[in-house]
């Protein structure tokens, strides 16, 4: 009875994408990039699309951008976004995404284009897609029996071949089919004008920073919500500010499924929201401390210090769970109370030799030219 609703609205996309493949042919200079994790054009989809306006500004450009907002309401009102979804669907030659997006497992793709997958995380840390089954975090066997989810995914673009098997697995796709010509969003810490400018932009509107060096929290979603309203930090803002306000400040980064507002003071602790995506945050960053974001994958290459912060390891690999030993595979330090986190900050013991080891193992290219590679890729 509870996916009655879900399988309903997979028959009506199904039906709309019909009759719109019998009415309108497939544009072949037709390129739509979709998201459910934004209403803007941001990230890999972002890079993809300046650089395709710059090497091929013949091809027409659709965007399909709207968060979704899991409440039921939000789900109502998604339904009528998605019914133009299939139309260009049915009309674009590529059809291009950063994550799950729901259309494109309710139908059965025409001849003549192609759905190409920009995963929005880096490397391989958490599992997700089809290597969840089983787990609490993932899809149910009843659920897969009606959408096929990762499913009609023509190619792939990962930032290593050491991850391609485990990408083949979460989308249960032939691996020849994933290609590690590396992440988009990545290419902006290559660019010394862009770090350049994000650190005036940043000053400009912190100018009480300037003088200190920034630490970033940024820690991912628990649980399925696309919406969690509840987060409380799992370490001591007090005893932070007390020992280490004089040299540091700390910026909060929720994922952006949390809609937590934190209450802070501003002298020492910062929740930026809108003003500064991650990448631009990372790229003025001096410490970085995550959990199980997969944001320390591209901060890895700056090369700086980072600390994480599993204080929930174990129920998250009952939840979920990782390809990789956490322990064993993070490139950083670990902590899991405040003082011991202070106390790896002040020390700054950080070793070098593991951020790069870590950093050629899941970056088969480190040039900055993981747009230009992929645009050519597609579109040769």
């Amino acid at each position: 009875m509870r996916l009655i609703p879900t399988i309903i609205v997979k028959y009506i996309l199904r039906a709309c994408y019909s009759l719109f493949c019998i009415i309108f042919k497939v544009d072949p200079y037709k390129v739509t990039f979709a998201s459910y994790r934004s209403s803007m054009l941001k990230d890999n989809l972002a890079f993809i699309y300046e650089r395709m306006i710059e090497k091929y500004p013949d091809y027409k450009r659709q965007l399909l951008f709207k968060k979704f907002n899991s409440t039921l309401i939000g789900k109502t009102q998604y339904i009528f976004h998605m019914i133009p979804a299939c139309y260009h669907l049915a009309t674009s030659r590529y059809f291009i995404v950063d994550d799950y997006y729901f259309p494109i497992y309710a139908i059965k793709p025409r001849k003549g284009m192609e759905i190409i997958q920009l995963w929005h995380s880096v490397g391989a840390l958490k599992k997700f897609g089809l290597s969840t089954v089983g787990k609490p975090f993932g899809p149910s066997e009843e659920y897969l029996k009606h959408i096929k989810i990762h499913g009609n995914y023509s190619k792939v673009y990962v930032s290593s071949s050491v991850v391609i098997p485990y990408y083949a697995e979460a989308f249960n796709m032939p691996a020849e089919n994933i290609f590690p010509l590396g992440v988009p969003r990545t290419d902006y810490f290559f660019s010394v004008e862009a770090i350049e400018e994000i650190r005036s932009r940043f000053y400009i509107v912190f100018p009480k920073l300037i003088r200190k060096k920034i630490i970033l929290y940024a820690p991912t979603f628990r649980g399925k919500s696309h919406d969690q309203d509840e987060f409380k930090l799992p370490f001591d803002l007090k005893v932070m500010a007390e020992n280490l306000n004089d040299e540091y400040a700390l910026l909060i980064q929720l994922h952006p499924y949390m809609r937590t507002d934190l209450q802070l003071d501003h002298t020492f602790s910062y929740q930026i929201k809108d003003a500064f995506v991650i990448e631009e945050l990372l790229a003025i960053t001096y410490i970085l401390i995550t959990d199980y974001s997969t944001v320390f994958f591209d901060f890895s290459l700056l090369n700086r210090p980072m600390i994480f912060y599993p204080y929930d390891l174990e129920d998250y690999i009952r939840i979920r769970d990782f390809y990789y030993q956490y322990e064993e595979v993070i490139p950083g330090p670990m902590a899991t109370d405040t003082n011991t986190l202070v106390q790896l900050i002040k020390e700054g013991s950080f070793s070098d030799e593991k951020i790069s080891s870590f950093r050629n193992l899941f970056f088969d290219y480190q040039d900055g030219k993981a747009a230009e590679r992929i645009v050519e890729h597609i579109f040769k």
